[in-house]
């Protein structure tokens, strides 16, 4: 057996934590047992809550912190506080008692208290937030989805060998494709910033992507390429309102199959494929974005998931790990 995945979570982070996170733990050591959690946060609080599963003591182990992090605290506030749940976690990488950090609280705090207390990776100059995103034959690495408002070409090149590292680093036995993310598919399209990108990309060589070109928005889900590039606005607006039309198009669905004898009397004959469509469309299949550019992985969980969604962004923890993700990234930037 490999050595141990050893997790830093911030216990405290999120909403309904920390019964959501405890039961996500629970829920993953059902399919997992090659790892370790260093759980942060209110003692007293996380083993009355995993008092209720049977979770054995040689899975985990508490450190008590009394503060936590608030969701309306701003960054500024919350990097002041030093013996948060999310603060003490993020340092426990750091010190390198463990290999990764989770944490479903505030995102503008897990960034900067990150950033604060991680190094940069050596030519990587600006951070950006990665996420899964499905594609009709498999799956997308999206980034920046909101870490970086304006970007340069530079960083628009260090996205794209950042998010290729980590789909490797999730999807080894697949070939990366990048594409920038344009109003359009012709060279003459878009912005300065990102025309300068396409043109740099385009005659670079490495041993991680193939560069694609552009890819226009109502193409992503297409699986011709499998890392789109974009800046953090851009890229937030986009992942806002694909996550918005699937859960419009869930209820419609489910609206439309409710109504009538006959919509439900189909509904029945096709439950399993019906099953599996809306399974397509669970966000919490792929929860876990990854914060990229730092010298650890930092794995963002959304606030508001549930202990399903919370167990997926652990598989996200244990695979950004074992697939060297840190030293993918660090090897192709000196290319």
């Amino acid at each position: 057996m490999t050595k141990p995945v050893i997790i830093a979570v911030d216990a405290m982070g999120g909403d309904n934590s920390p019964n959501k996170v405890i039961a996500g733990i629970s829920e993953f050591l059902k399919r997992n047992k090659n790892v370790f959690f260093r759980i942060f946060g209110k003692s007293k609080i996380i083993e009355n809550e995993i008092s209720k599963f049977s979770i054995k003591k040689d899975f985990f182990e508490i450190i008590n912190c009394e503060e936590i992090v608030e969701n309306n605290d701003t960054p500024l506030v919350a990097a002041k506080k030093k013996n948060t749940s999310m603060w003490q976690a993020i340092n426990d990488v750091k010190e390198k008692n463990s290999n990764v950090i989770i944490s479903a609280g505030n995102t503008g705090a897990l960034f900067v208290i990150s950033k604060l207390n991680m190094k940069m990776i050596e030519k990587i100059s600006k951070p950006a937030l990665a996420a899964l995103w499905p594609n009709k034959i498999d799956m997308n690495i999206v980034l920046d989805l909101g870490a970086n408002v304006e970007c340069d070409e530079k960083n628009f090149e260090d996205f794209a060998l950042m998010g290729s590292a980590l789909h490797k680093a999730l999807f080894p036995l697949d070939n990366s494709k990048v594409a920038l993310l344009n109003i359009g598919s012709e060279e003459i399209k878009g912005h300065e910033t990102i025309k300068k990108a396409y043109q740099s990309m385009e005659h670079k060589k490495n041993d991680l992507y193939e560069f694609c070109g552009y890819i226009e928005g109502n193409h992503i889900m297409d699986g011709n390429v499998n890392v789109i590039v974009t800046d953090g606005f851009t890229g937030n607006v986009a992942l806002k309102t694909a996550e918005g039309t699937a859960n419009f198009i869930s209820i419609e669905l489910k609206k439309a199959l409710s109504t009538g004898i006959v919509a439900k009397i189909s509904s029945l004959l096709n439950i399993s494929n019906l099953k599996q469509f809306k399974d397509r469309l669970d966000p919490r299949l792929y929860n876990g974005a990854i914060l990229l550019g730092l010298e650890s992985p930092v794995i963002k969980s959304h606030g508001s998931t549930d202990f399903i969604g919370f167990a997926n962004s652990l598989d996200v923890c244990v695979k950004t790990v074992d697939g060297e993700l840190i030293d993918k990234i660090k090897k192709n930037i000196t290319i």
